[in-house]
């Protein structure tokens, strides 16, 4: 199950949740959900299996077509507040209806004289309290300490749709969301969270109890609220998770560049372009981003000789770079035998 960010503002306030036992659990996550893909060093020559999270959400792979290729450049901007949880999040709101309707139903308790709805109520409503005592973390991206000089940082995302990301960056930015681990720092330990868990799973037992002896009405006027509820959290969980983040430190600025043979329709293609972009070969032999036969080596070879090549001026009004020209199909043709040439990809 995969952490969400919360403002610290609303952790703490009573409010009805959907499927509160959902989130009372035996363990709680040491890190974000990472996605799938791989992350290679385009001259270190690290080689990562999967892809970070908050870089999968800065970057948003789902902008990227299948085979297409994208060069950006990330900056970090020290005058913004690290990685955090956006103030102004589809889950500030989501909190705030919740501790609404839970107002609602305490008045709406009172009105008809039902202290086992009012019960019910407290209970559910400061179950999410607890909640949030137990699983209150913050999110800690690992900093570069050593004033070492290390290679260049940039940094190729391989997607499992034959897309390339190629992101030109520093080490330290390269470490904090490529390289190294995302932690979350829970407020409480372990121990303390285990028994918030007993009181929490408590706390849900008697406020069910109490519900199930409440008037009519009140049953009622919760099922509505939790319908509620539902569809609203239904709808929060469709909307872009980069709403809930606030990655304003990250500034990230595209780089345009023309392939002269047009756009990419197969794998090959579409490495030919990040190789020509990259300028370099040595990525792809140290991820295996390609075939390791005979035939594939020789295509590298000379696809790095090709994006070796002098590009043309940028575009002054695209601002675009045109990338040097190669049949990169015919020359796999080529290299390949002629029985095998059919499954050039």
């Amino acid at each position: 199950m995969n952490l969400l960010p919360e403002d610290p503002a609303f952790t703490f306030l009573p409010r009805l949740v959907p499927a509160p036992q959902a989130l009372i659990r035996t363990s709680r996550p040491e890190r974000l959900e990472p996605s799938s893909g791989k992350v290679v060093g385009s001259h270190s020559g690290n080689v990562k299996q999967q892809i970070n999270h908050v870089a999968h959400i800065l970057h948003n792979d789902k902008s990227l077509s299948e085979f297409s290729v994208r060069c950006v450049q990330v900056k970090k901007n020290l005058d913004m507040p690290p990685v955090k949880a956006s103030s102004k999040g589809p889950l500030t709101w989501l909190s705030i209806l919740g501790f609404l309707l839970s107002i609602a139903l305490v008045i709406l308790s009172v009105k008809e004289q039902d202290p086992f709805a009012l019960i019910a109520t407290v209970l559910l409503s400061f179950l999410s309290t607890i909640i949030g005592i137990g699983s209150k973390w913050s999110l800690e991206l690992p900093k570069r300490r050593a004033t070492r000089p290390v290679p260049e940082s940039d940094v190729i995302i391989c997607y499992p749709h034959g897309a390339f990301l190629i992101v030109k960056c520093e080490e330290a930015i390269a470490r904090e969301l490529y390289w190294a681990r995302e932690k979350c720092n829970y407020m409480v330990g372990v121990e303390v969270y285990r028994f918030i868990s007993l009181v929490g799973t408590l706390m849900l037992m008697f406020g069910v109890i109490a519900l199930a002896n409440a008037k009519l009405t009140l049953q009622i006027a919760f099922a509505a609220a939790y319908i509620i509820l539902n569809a609203a959290y239904w709808v929060v969980a469709a909307l872009p998770q980069r709403l809930h983040w606030d990655l304003s430190s990250y500034e990230t600025q595209e780089e345009d560049f023309v392939k002269l043979d047009g756009g990419n329709e197969n794998f090959t293609a579409a490495l030919w372009e990040a190789i020509a972009i990259t300028r370099s070969v040595d990525w792809v032999k140290n991820a295996d981003i390609a075939p390791l036969s005979k035939e594939w080596k020789e295509w590298l070879n000379k696809a790095e000789e090709m994006a070796g090549l002098p590009r043309g001026k940028k575009d002054p009004e695209t601002n675009a770079t045109t990338l040097p020209y190669w049949d990169c199909q015919a020359a796999l043709t080529e290299f390949l035998k002629p029985d095998n040439a059919a499954k050039n990809v």
